[in-house]
């Protein structure tokens, strides 16, 4: 039965984690900006969602909504106010400006946190589900939100292969990850695709975050724990691929679920930073990764 327990609740987590980690790749990937703020955006959706349905008593879907729209909005205040600006600055040399953007994401995710525990205090924060109950899985009683979480998860991350493997859109962000030079000679507005990217990991956080705030609740200090698991899971999977992330996430979570359930769930991230480190020695470049 425990073992069962695991693997329900673990590709539960690793969705969401895939979910997660995705638009966090995809950013990288398209633009090279690795945003430290991620996980304090993901934890700002959840208490959104929260507050809305908790202090502005609106509906469980209108609460998830508004979460996401938090989410979208904070993710395009992270491009505008603080990666734009270091991107464009002649003040800053080339070289530098990597290291300036890491820094001014990560302030702006503190910054966030902070504001969260000003507001809403560190306390933890469970959005109310839109699919309640329980249901029996060969004897394993699972809540139905924690698959309907899986569930969402999945079929978001299906539509965004289809947008960017299907649609004009998705193949001028695409391109614009094999070769950024090339699409401004043809025709395409770099800063135009950039915000489509950004807007896009918006949503992805946002619902990621919601989802989150419903399965397992969180708080101003998650914001650490979620940044640190995405970038883990980037890493691991290759910095840039998102298949990679996809695998990585997979692996991250069902470690973290085993070891949340065998050993005690304050070391359940411990693994996976141990094997993030293993793998920085063994293979540098992730799974699948050509950076």
């Amino acid at each position: 039965m425990l073992a069962l327990q695991i693997l329900i609740d673990g590709f539960a987590v690793s969705a969401l984690y895939a979910l997660g980690a995705t638009g966090f790749t995809l950013i990288f990937g398209v633009s090279g900006v690795l945003n430290l703020s991620h996980g304090a955006i993901m934890v700002l959706a959840a208490v959104a969602a929260w507050a809305a349905g908790s202090v502005l008593h609106l509906d469980t879907y209108s609460g998830a909504l508004m979460g996401v729209g938090v989410a979208l909005v904070a993710a395009l205040i992270t491009y505008f106010a603080v990666v734009q600006p270091i991107q464009r600055s002649r003040k800053i040399p080339n070289e530098e400006k990597e290291i300036f953007v890491l820094t001014g994401t990560l302030l702006w995710g503190i910054m966030i946190q902070e504001l969260i525990a000003y507001f809403f205090t560190n306390n933890a924060k469970t959005v109310l589900p839109i699919v309640e109950g329980v249901v029996s899985i060969v004897g394993v009683r699972t809540p139905r939100n924690e698959i309907f979480t899986a569930l969402v998860c999945c079929l978001v991350i299906a539509l965004l292969w289809f947008l960017v493997n299907r649609t004009r859109t998705g193949k001028v962000v695409l391109a614009a990850s094999m070769n950024p030079r090339g699409v401004t000679l043809l025709g395409f507005e770099l800063t135009n695709v950039y915000i489509v990217v950004w807007s896009i990991y918006g949503v992805l956080a946002g619902i990621a975050g919601v989802l989150l705030g419903m399965f397992l609740g969180v708080s101003s200090y998650s914001v650490g724990p979620l940044t640190a698991s995405a970038f883990s899971i980037v890493v691991l999977g290759g910095l840039g691929s998102v298949s990679g992330s996809l695998i990585a996430a997979l692996v991250v979570g069902y470690l973290e679920t085993f070891t949340a359930y065998v050993i005690s769930p304050a070391y359940r991230t411990i693994p996976a930073l141990l094997l993030l480190v293993a793998v920085m020695y063994v293979r540098p470049q992730g799974l699948l990764g050509r950076r």
